[in-house]
């Protein structure tokens, strides 16, 4: 028989300000699954998992943990204050047991000492703080929210590693559709306040999620046929039999209600850019430039030409200086040595990566129209400020609110918002995707690919890096930086290996054996063994042996009947289920780390 869930909550509902947020979400974890709870921004998700937490209490329903079973939490914006360094905030997350010594070694893997104070760290160090303490102490159930928000590539590919190896349940709500495809086994979605499940990871989602719509609009479709039906019936046929048929017309009342209720899928975002005339063919041209902060190169004797409809992305390690190269190429910082020279007509529209140019104090509306009014000029037209913000997914409600108040997700479209009215022909985006939803990134993809005008864009999302850019620079360190053409994974295929991290100033000896492995620094020469060879080559078809055993017990569970008819046969099937799932899982672990390690020794 199947193991109890650690953690479920059932029929939850929660209302703030008039308006529900949850209205039945469910939610179950069971040992070492792996969910990933994915919805729009503004549907709940967040605040569901501090529900699961046990940080914030339902209207109605339950939450049920098992005894004993440990429960860790990752919020969006973790809270470091009251402690006197970071290592003194992750031990602080250890529970007596725990061993004492996994909280240095993760602050190490993560690139910090511990010695840092929590009030001067930067975004991305306060989350890998955060995730340090998190994952310190093994638990049970790992709740993340955006874990990978604010770090560099280097660290959301270890990140990937210790969770995949992690023996905890795993709760994950992540923008980056590579690290959600590689670690999630199940997809929760939560829309419009209820929850739906798959026993897929989130590969299987968008495609699952569209069928589900398309299913509703039929539905909806066939309710409205039918309410056409009976009023018919209603004008021609109630008089005759007018008794005998109140019953009918009490059912037409509730189909109506249900047409008049029926809440759609959430409307999408509308991103349209406003267009300047066009800049000339040329650009920017960086012509051999260098910049140093104290005695560290930033950018040493780099050149570059950009062309009119270039897609350019800039990675790196956090700290390689990749906002110094994008001020140094736009002609916002001026180089030591060298020389940048600007094409004629360049009108720039920059999305910065912390948001900083929004004022926390100043209403959504204010923000938009610059405090002038309310109408807001896009594509050279006047729009209403509330008919502008509609698209964006901003109710009229939002108007006067001030951008403190703002989800990190609605601080993201608002600046998008801002920066898509001003006429351009150059964009610049550093780090775009940061807090944005799935749907809304889809969207800007497709706006950056039909953008007649140039974009240089920051990012450490690699599927995002595919979808967009045409060529990618990178940090090779010491300020060198090269240029390859294609997105991150054709860089990858060329460079023999993905964005690696700095190397700290203080290395503990013990973890550089594991640095080495995960950031992808020479290792010593090595062929796969005549084991690992036959393994690689016949994981597959176990694999796929197994995704036909899931799918078969599957569909043996899901008839309704077989637990009345048969408890044995039901019990033995969710059994095998939940032991094929788990071999499962271990043998595309096994297979993907076989097959990095046949890449590493490949590129050698």
């Amino acid at each position: 028989m199947a193991p109890p869930p650690l953690l479920t909550l059932q029929d939850i509902h929660l209302t703030f300000g008039g308006t529900p947020l949850l209205e039945g979400a469910e939610l179950s974890i069971g040992e070492r699954e792996r969910v990933c709870l994915v919805g729009r921004n503004g549907s709940g998700k967040s605040t569901l998992l501090k529900i699961a937490a046990g940080l914030v209490e339902s209207d109605r329903g339950a939450r049920f943990a098992q005894p004993g079973a440990t429960i860790r939490y990752l919020p969006q914006e973790p809270d470091l204050a009251g402690h006197a360094s970071v290592l003194a905030f992750v031990e602080a997350g250890l529970a007596p047991g725990d061993d004492p010594h996994r909280a240095r070694y993760l602050l190490e893997q993560l690139g910090l000492s511990g010695e840092e104070q929590p009030a001067r760290l930067s975004g991305g160090e306060a989350r890998r703080a955060a995730l340090a303490r998190v994952l310190a102490p093994q638990p049970d159930i790992l709740l993340l929210d955006e874990p990978t928000n604010h770090l560099d590539l280097p660290a959301i590919e270890w990140l990937e590693n210790e969770l995949a190896a992690s023996r905890s349940a795993l709760v994950l709500i992540s923008h980056d559709r590579r690290f959600l495809t590689r670690l999630s086994r199940t997809t929760v979605w939560l829309d419009r306040g209820i929850t739906r499940r798959i026993e897929r990871g989130f590969a299987s989602f968008e495609e699952w999620r569209d069928q589900v719509l398309e299913e509703e609009e039929r539905e909806q479709h066939k309710l409205g046929r039918k309410i056409v039906a009976e009023e018919h019936w209603m004008r021609y046929g109630v008089t005759a039999r007018r008794k005998r048929n109140m019953r009918r017309v009490g059912e037409l009342v509730d189909l109506r209600k249900r047409f008049r209720d029926y809440r759609g899928a959430q409307g999408t975002v509308k991103l349209a850019v406003s267009e300047a005339e066009l800049s000339g063919k040329l650009v920017a041209e960086a012509e051999r430039i260098s910049k140093s902060f104290g005695n560290e190169p930033i950018v040493r004797d780099f050149s570059l030409r950009l062309q009119r409809g270039d897609r350019i992305g800039l990675v790196g390690p956090n700290g390689a200086g990749k906002t110094t190269l994008l001020k140094l190429l736009t002609g916002e910082l001026a180089p030591d040595h060298g020389k940048v020279t600007l094409g004629a007509n360049i009108a720039m529209a920059t999305l910065d990566q912390r948001r900083e140019a929004l004022d926390a104090n100043t209403s959504v509306r204010d923000t938009l129209t610059g405090g002038r009014g309310d109408s807001v000029f896009v594509g050279g037209q006047s729009r209403h400020v509330v008919g502008y913000m509609r698209d964006f997914l901003f109710t009229p409600e939002q108007a006067g609110t001030p951008v403190a108040a703002l989800s990190g997700g609605e601080r993201g479209r608002l600046t998008l918002a801002r920066a898509l009215a001003k006429p351009s022909n150059l964009l610049v985006l550093d780090e775009p995707t940061n807090d944005l939803d799935l749907e809304t990134l889809d969207l800007l993809e497709e706006m950056i690919d039909d953008y007649p005008g140039t974009v240089l864009l920051v990012s450490h999302d690699r599927d995002f890096l595919d979808r967009t850019v045409s060529a990618v620079v990178v940090a090779e360190g010491g300020g060198r930086w090269n240029v390859y053409a294609g997105g991150y994974s054709d860089m990858v295929a060329q460079r023999g290996e993905g964005v690696t991290a700095k190397v700290p100033v203080k290395a503990d000896p013990k973890v550089a054996r594991v640095r080495s492995a995960v950031s992808g620094a020479p290792a010593p020469k090595r062929r796969l063994s005549f084991n690992e060879k036959h393994a690689l080559e016949n994981l597959p078809v176990r694999i796929a042996a197994l995704e036909a055993e899931i799918a078969r017990l599957s569909k043996t569970i899901a008839d309704p009947n077989l637990y009345a008819k048969d408890r044995a046969a039901f019990d033995k099937a969710s059994a095998q289920l939940g032991e094929a799932q788990g071999a499962l899982a271990a043998a595309e672990d096994e297979w993907l780390r076989l097959e990095e390690l046949r890449e590493r020794v490949e590129a050698r």
